[in-house]
């Protein structure tokens, strides 16, 4: 099958470039593995999620909230969301397709693209003039290599994999990674009567909601270093000093951090009062497990029937992608750093490896949709 535009992925990504494509009457089709789109929200995120960000900065191109969407968004009003938006602009992604390889054909001057084809167990193949790359950051959870990791007896699972803390009352969890899911996680455990404890490793910035959102919103229009100056002030003013509850801030601001590493910024949802109490236990690096024991760098050692890793995700695209080297590095990375990651040579393109979210999502579509344009035009 020809077509001009393959696009991997029916993630908000995915069906951002689409609808970017269609409103230019350029014809794409989305390859998706699984049985429909954004299966990240559907199937991999936990019961309580809600958006970290205000509206405004979660929507796809040319599709706002209504006024009457919370500011924060609960899961289901995102679902929601992404089924008004699949359907108003006609997105019709193929399912089942789990694409085992795509390669550039230096003599058709074109990507080749084979994908298997869940339900009818057969192999399809899709010639394109572009490729764009819209599997995300997010496509594989990450688990790291612990030392004795393999010797625990109890329960592990990715973050992914966490629904609700109701089947682990009264149950000792470890939660490995201190960012919005791993805090949120612990949480959301306690108030099931678990007993989480949440692994602490490096300096990290601990917000509220509305401070996320006013320093995003006072960014347009003032300096960084400003908005970074009073969002650390309202920090220390807030939740105080942290540091004897095992919690240290970075010197540098939150969206300082962000910038340059990528992390975000930890959106409190009432995690450090619990903290505070006692409720959630902050414990330092992991040394060693064995059985159901850990050893922490501390000195101190405790038992846990299940650890839940909200160690965030990797990317899989090089896996499939034979031809990575014309955009990606060998982590699955886009090789050129913001905001001229979305562009590779040979006509390929990744949408959501920004490291900005829903923003950064809505940005990549509409720049890879006019860049499509641009060629095309000058094709004629």
């Amino acid at each position: 099958m020809e077509v001009v535009v393959v696009i991997v992925g029916a993630g908000p990504s995915g069906l951002a470039t689409s609808a970017c494509l269609n409103q230019k009457s350029i014809s794409n089709i989305i390859l998706e593995k699984e049985d429909c789109y954004g299966s990240l929200w559907r199937k991999r995120s936990y019961d309580r999620l809600n958006l970290h960000l205000g509206k405004h900065f979660c929507q796809l191109p040319s599709l706002p909230h209504s006024s009457t969407t919370p500011t924060f968004m609960p899961k289901h009003a995102f679902i929601e969301y992404l089924d008004a938006y699949v359907s108003h602009y006609n997105i019709n992604p193929l399912y089942y397709r789990c694409v085992q390889s795509a390669l550039y054909d230096d003599t058709l001057r074109k990507w080749v693209v084979q994908a298997k084809n869940g339900l009818a167990g057969e192999t399809e193949t899709y010639i394109s003039e572009f490729l764009v790359i819209a599997t995300g950051e997010n496509s594989e959870g990450y688990i790291p290599k612990l030392p004795g990791l393999d010797r625990f007896s109890g329960e592990v699972i990715h973050s992914s994999e966490y629904k609700s803390g109701r089947k682990y009352q009264g149950m000792n969890v470890m939660v490995v990674g201190c960012g919005n899911s791993g805090m949120e996680i612990s949480y959301d455990l306690s108030n099931f009567g678990a007993f989480p404890s949440v692994v602490v490793r490096n300096p990290f910035h601990v917000l509220t909601k509305h401070m996320v959102y006013m320093g995003m919103f006072l960014s347009k229009y003032l300096p960084a270093t400003f908005v970074d100056h009073l969002i650390m002030l309202l920090e220390k003013l807030h939740f105080g000093d942290l540091s004897k509850y095992g919690i240290r801030r970075p010197t540098r601001g939150p969206f300082f951090v962000k910038n340059v590493t990528g992390r975000s910024p930890t959106i409190d949802v009432g995690t450090i009062s619990k903290i505070r109490k006692g409720e959630i236990k902050v414990v330092p690096n992991i040394v060693t497990i064995e059985g159901k024991t850990v050893a922490f760098e501390n000195g101190i050692h405790g038992q846990f029937d299940v650890i839940v890793f909200a160690t965030g995700y990797k990317s899989t695209a090089r896996y499939w992608l034979k031809d990575y080297q014309f955009i990606l590095d060998d982590d699955g990375m886009p090789q050129n750093k913001w905001p001229n990651h979305w562009k590779g040579s040979t006509a390929i393109y990744c949408a959501g490896f920004s490291g900005k979210g829903l923003p950064g999502i809505a940005q990549d579509a509409v720049a890879i949709a006019n860049d499509i344009e641009k060629v095309l035009g000058n094709k004629e």
